[in-house]
């Protein structure tokens, strides 16, 4: 689970800045709305299943809803769900190895 959940974390990141950093200005400063188009819903995938995978991290962990509100914060701010790799999610992943 903590895999699947650091990829979809890091993808959805990824996402979000290609949204708003890409598809926004081309949409409405090159007057290029189609890339925007794939991007949003490939965003808006990844964002729907970073919540849900945070909602289950959070039960499997035993995390409280304080966390879980954390890691939704998170997922609203650019680099936010970065942040939630190397804060929460990295030790994790080391130290089950």
């Amino acid at each position: 689970m903590l895999k699947i959940f650091r990829l979809t974390a890091i993808l959805e990141g990824i996402s979000y800045l290609l949204l708003f950093g890409i598809g926004m200005p081309l949409k409405y400063l090159a007057k290029i709305p189609e890339p925007n188009i794939y991007i949003g819903y490939a965003h808006g995938f990844l964002f729907m299943a970073y919540v849900v995978l945070a909602a289950l991290f959070c039960l499997e962990q035993k995390w409280g809803l304080k966390r879980f509100v954390i890691l939704f914060i998170a997922s609203l701010l650019p680099f936010g769900t970065f942040y939630i790799d190397k804060k929460y999610l990295k030790p994790l992943a080391v130290s089950a190895n």
